[in-house]
């Protein structure tokens, strides 16, 4: 329970499970998909994962930032709600300006402090910081020396992901016109990472879809070896894939406490295709 009444606000590109924000009150600001005819949804809200991908063949819409109202209308609401303070758990500052937005609105709000935390990654590795200040406050963790923790929480955790078509990472400037050209050329696959500065960065290179997934599990698991025990998260928009990779991690990580598995948020998607797989890994 959150005793301190210090309200925990993110974004819809960390991937939190639904029923994890339910349960604690996750304030979630959500991102834009915008269309060329001009019509714009507020990714999760008012548009879904299945309809993106539906309207795939139609147009791949662009995405952009929270608006700053839209911003400053969650804090208020949380201040309004009886929260005291803030901690707002953002995508990395590398790959979106939404940190940087929220942190200014942040900044304006008088007599209500808000402690901010890059996660320098992003989907469901972003999710397992956001979750982890959930249970740092609900812990007790006193505000002045949250963002310390969730920093050093944000350092135990990578990311790892690879897509069947680099199409949509092309589009989106995540990968040069180099990588795209071979990539498709030769079937190569690259599984990509973020980087400490929480920038995209190709992992390993291998040929073929499931070689790729393959090298994805072992990464985890090379990953998890150095930590006692771990939390996992794996994502994608195929469900029975979902499971399959699933019994997958916990049969090869064995020091894992917890295995979260969902789909993706539909800016997310935007940018990476519906074929995406993302593994992510939390040291403890």
């Amino acid at each position: 329970m959150n005793e301190q009444r210090i309200a925990i606000i993110t974004d819809s590109g960390t991937d939190v499970p639904a029923a994890f924000v339910a349960a604690h009150d996750v304030r979630v600001i959500p991102l834009r998909i915008n269309y060329s005819d001009g019509s714009t949804y507020e990714s999760g809200v008012d548009i879904t994962p299945e309809e993106v991908v539906t309207r795939f063949d139609e147009e791949v819409p662009a995405t952009s930032l929270p608006s700053p109202l839209r911003v400053r209308e969650a804090f208020e609401q949380a201040q309004r709600d009886g929260y005291v303070a803030a901690v707002a758990v953002t995508i990395s500052s590398g790959l979106s300006a939404t940190f940087e937005t929220v942190g200014m609105i942040a900044r304006q709000m008088e007599g209500f402090p808000v402690v901010m935390v890059d996660t320098k990654s992003i989907g469901v590795a972003a999710g397992l910081v956001v979750m982890e200040a959930v249970r740092q406050i609900e812990a007790g963790m006193p505000l002045e020396r949250i963002g310390s923790v969730l920093s050093a929480v944000s350092e135990r955790v990578r990311v790892f992901f690879s897509v069947q078509k680099l199409d949509f990472l092309r589009k989106g400037g995540r990968i040069s016109e180099t990588v795209y050209r071979v990539g498709s050329l030769l079937n190569i696959k690259p599984v990509l990472t973020c980087s400490p500065q929480g920038t995209y960065v190709i992992e390993k290179k291998v040929r073929g879809w499931q070689h790729a997934l393959d090298a994805q599990v072992e990464l985890v698991a090379e990953e998890a070896a150095r930590w006692g025990q771990v939390r996992l998260a794996i994502c994608t928009h195929e469900p029975h894939l979902r499971s399959v990779l699933e019994e997958r991690l916990r049969e090869r990580v064995g020091n894992a406490v917890e295995v979260l598995s969902g789909g993706l948020s539909p800016d997310l998607l935007v940018h990476t295709g519906p074929t995406i797989v993302g593994m992510a890994v939390m040291g403890m």
